[in-house]
Order: C-alpha cells, then structure tokens, then sequence
C-alpha cells in the first residue's frame, strides 16, 4: 500500500476542507435540501449547515469563516473544496482573496483529492440513515439526524 499523506496542518484552522451535499431526496422540516460540511483538517471538528439553496452557499461561508476565526482566535489560511461550480464563483474567489485565504481545488473527477471531507460526508449521511431507519422517523427529519451524527461525532 502507498504511505498515507502526512497532514500539513499544525494548528486548527490552518486547512478547511469543504463540501457541499444534496440535493437531499426529501426536503428537511425547513425546506433545506443542500448540506454544506466543513471539516477542519488538524482536529477533525466538522461543521454542518443546512441551506434551501446553492446561492445560499456564499453568505454561509463568509459568516462561517468570519466567527470561526473570532472564536478560536485563528486564521483561517486555506480552505480546500472540489472542482464543482459552487465553489468557482467570481465573488468566493473575490471574497477568499480579500481576506488573504488560499483556495485549493481538486481535479475533476477526483473525490479522494479531498477524502477528508468526502468520508465525513458518507459518515453522516450513513449514520443519519440509521438513526431514521431505527427510530422509524420520516425522511424530512434527515437534516436533524445528520447534524446529531455530526454532534455525536465531534464528541466523541
């Protein structure tokens, strides 16, 4: 088997994965039908945000990045996504050179250039699933159980 890739990361923050999810099947009890997953590459912390809508993504990620670096008093300095449309806008690009963060993108094609956050996808969703089919719970309630996998996750 080949080495697996040494993290370059030495402090939180310094490398945020990013992926956007959906559109879910069912809408959620709030209509969101998009999941955006952020993982932060030293910890492993994930985040989740449930959004109506792609064009939601921008505003998401600006307030995100903003309190997360407050919070945790850190900068963020890359931030890491696939090659896909959402994250190829004028104004991300824009907003990430404004605030001096390096925006790396995949190949196409290319899940495992950004694993991270891809298993922590199918992590998610795999245990939001159980959860929904054990607790016979309608489809709507699939944002609810993928933020308690997140949750449950993040703490333990």
């Amino acid at each position: 088997h080949p080495p697996k890739p040494v993290s370059n990361s030495k402090q939180q923050l310094h490398l945020l994965h990013m992926d956007l999810c959906g559109p879910m099947r069912v809408a959620s009890i709030n209509g969101k039908r998009y999941v955006l997953v952020i993982v932060d590459e030293y910890s492993r912390y994930t985040w989740v945000y449930f959004l109506k809508t792609k064009d939601e993504m921008l505003e998401v990620i600006k307030n995100f990045l903003k309190k997360i670096s407050v919070r945790l008093k850190a900068p963020v300095i890359i931030v890491r996504t696939n090659n896909e449309t959402e994250f190829k806008s004028h104004a991300l690009k824009e907003y990430f050179d404004s605030v001096g963060i390096t925006h790396e993108t995949s190949a196409t094609k290319t899940p495992q250039q950004i694993g991270v956050v891809e298993r922590r996808n199918c992590m998610l969703v795999e245990a939001a699933r159980t959860m929904l089919i054990f607790s016979h719970a309608p489809l709507f309630l699939q944002a609810e159980a993928i933020a308690t996998a997140c949750y449950t996750k993040n703490h333990s």
